[in-house]
């Protein structure tokens, strides 16, 4: 009696021929998008005001693994097809462009495409919060930062400057310099020393730490969507008003003890000092609205038991 033993020579051919295609679509990943995300990781590496992506990724594979496969997700052919397409069009024109921040969103889209072939929107959802924390961890554009940055540099130096006025410090304000003396008998400044408020002081790049920490902090925390996005609102003032701060303490110091503390090692050990201070106003903003928020459903509870977000 002869047996058949051609079953698992079969079985194995298929196994080969459908990792074919998803080890097509990694090669042509790496390969359409290997500039940008090489460019990407020395910006996080070298730029301080993107260094947050060195902790925004890593949390979101993290945050991805813990959550799992939904079991009854479905992969979507046909919609996983058209975002990928949508994702090569927006990376053709934006190379055309030389624009990097839309190169770089383009290759979340795509990454976002091939889950939906594979897993469906079922999934996506699932993975709202990794995919959100990668697409804040995308540097900005210098056109948004430009733009974002002279204003919080005039506001910082109001702040500070009047907060110097009120702990009795003579300080005046010509744009993004406070100007530090003191106050005549005619009520008129005379001045001694000046405090330039750079690009570098203007707050923008704890405002953007921030905003991605507020995302993180919340999807991890907060169970409803108002609460996350109130969490996320509040970034806002929260780094201004600290930035504010932070300008008024080397003001202070700059006038009372030393001009050299308003600059060096000093300087840039206030500044981490301030961003912990924001980073605990934060979470503490967060504890306030997980206790106001409704109780967790039980079939929450029972998926953020098993891992899920």
């Amino acid at each position: 009696m002869r047996r058949r033993v051609a079953a698992p020579a079969q079985s194995d051919r298929g196994a080969i021929a459908a990792t074919v295609p998803w080890i097509t679509a990694a090669v042509a990943f790496v390969i359409l998008y290997w500039r940008p995300l090489v460019g990407t990781v020395g910006l996080w590496w070298t730029d301080p005001d993107a260094g947050h992506g060195l902790l925004l990724v890593p949390a979101a594979v993290f945050l991805a693994w813990r959550s799992g496969l939904d079991p009854d997700a479905r992969g979507q052919a046909g919609a996983g097809a058209a975002v990928l397409i949508a994702a090569v069009v927006l990376r053709s024109l934006s190379a055309l462009a030389a624009e990097l921040f839309t190169m770089r969103l383009s290759a979340v889209l795509a990454l976002c495409g091939i889950l939906i072939y594979a897993r469906g929107f079922g999934q996506l959802r699932r993975w709202w919060l990794p995919v959100a924390l990668i697409v804040l961890s995308m540097p900005l554009p210098e056109l948004l930062t430009d733009s974002l940055a002279l204003p919080l540099q005039f506001r910082a130096s109001r702040m500070g400057a009047a907060l110097l006025n009120w702990r009795h410090v003579p300080a005046g304000v010509e744009g993004n310099v406070i100007v530090l003396g003191r106050r005549l008998a005619d009520g008129t400044l005379q001045p001694a020393t000046q405090l330039f408020v750079t690009e570098a002081c203007s707050g923008l790049r704890s405002l953007a730490a921030l905003l991605a920490l507020g995302f993180l902090i919340g999807g991890i925390w907060l169970r409803t969507s108002w609460g996350r996005a109130l969490l996320v609102i509040a970034a806002i003032p929260i780094a201004v008003v600290l930035n504010g701060v932070r300008v008024f303490l080397t003001g202070f110091a700059v006038f009372w003890i030393d001009e050299s503390l308003g600059r060096g090692l000093m300087h840039y050990t206030e500044g981490w000092g301030m961003f912990v201070a924001a980073l605990i106003v934060l979470s503490g903003v967060g504890w306030l609205l997980g206790r106001i928020e409704p109780a967790r459903p039980a079939r929450d509870r029972l998926v953020m038991a098993r891992g899920g977000t």
